[in-house]
């Protein structure tokens, strides 16, 4: 259910992507709306994870500098079928962790210095094989794809903004309407766009927590990494980026009230819920 999920959203994602650049600028936008698409999703595809790990100062470290972290990786990495990813640190207080990488072949999983200081080793074991999972299910690249086409609808957004500014399309410009609509779309496209990019982003983290489960062997161990994760990301600050905070196993961004709704992440509750049924089942 959550892949099937995710192909309708990624394809109503594009779908509002060519029906924009083509309501803004006719089949002239909407040419450049898919030829922008493709050149963004190529960059973002090769260069993405040497960008995240970059912005966050991760470094890369040898099984000399982490042995245990190693260990327990290999031996998660074995069971789940996948190649030995690359394992980064990043010093940060906050407790979170994310993978990165075009393919399980190209995989890389990131922690900060302060996971490995709250959680025992089943609780750190769960984490990661929740990242393992997400490398698994290619959910970097469907997230980074989602990512960068909503960008370019907003980036389109701007760019008609500024065309009505100064003047907007010669009356024969192929392509056209009516401009309060065109305004309307300016302004709901893009948060539109964004909610449908947060809606494959929560559906990927609840088949991540599932697929987790399986590699670690024991739901319980991601549940109660969950537990801890939550409180710590409340009290200690993390100077993210909004754009990637996707990809960390908890919002490293704090909300509250409104914000919620439109977090990239499923309701902890519900995460640690989902869990604590397949224990049962």
């Amino acid at each position: 259910m959550n892949t099937a999920k995710t192909i309708l959203l990624m394809v109503t994602l594009t779908l509002m992507l060519i029906f924009i650049g083509g309501f803004i600028g006719g089949k002239s936008g909407m040419t450049m709306a898919l030829l922008m698409a493709f050149g963004m999703n190529f960059i973002m595809y090769w260069f993405s994870d040497k960008i995240v790990l970059k912005m966050y100062g991760a470094r890369q470290v040898s099984e000399v500098d982490a042995p245990e972290l190693h260990a327990m990786v290999r031996r998660l990495a074995q069971r789940a079928g996948l190649p030995m990813p690359k394992l980064y640190i990043m010093d940060q207080d906050q407790p979170n962790a994310f993978a990165t990488g075009r393919n399980p072949e190209h995989g890389a999983v990131a922690v900060t210095t302060g996971i490995m200081r709250i959680l025992s080793r089943e609780e750190l074991e769960g984490v990661l094989a929740h990242e393992l999972a997400h490398i698994k299910h290619r959910d970097i690249l469907v997230g980074t794809v989602a990512a960068t086409i909503a960008g370019a609808i907003s980036y389109l957004a701007q760019m008609a903004q500024w065309s009505m500014i100064f003047g907007g399309r010669s009356s024969d410009e192929e392509g056209g309407g009516n401009p309060i609509a065109a305004l309307v779309m300016m302004i709901v496209g893009p948060i539109a766009a964004m909610m449908v990019q947060m809606a494959i982003s929560r559906s990927r983290e609840y088949g991540a927590d599932a697929g987790g489960a399986e590699i670690s062997g024991n739901p319980m161990y991601l549940a109660g990494a969950l537990r801890k994760l939550q409180m710590a990301s409340e009290r200690i600050p993390m100077d993210a980026n909004p754009a990637t905070s996707h990809m960390f196993i908890v919002n490293p961004l704090s909300g509250v009230g409104l914000l919620k709704l439109f977090s990239t992440h499923p309701p902890m509750e519900e995460r640690i819920a989902r869990l604590e049924a397949m224990r049962r089942a």
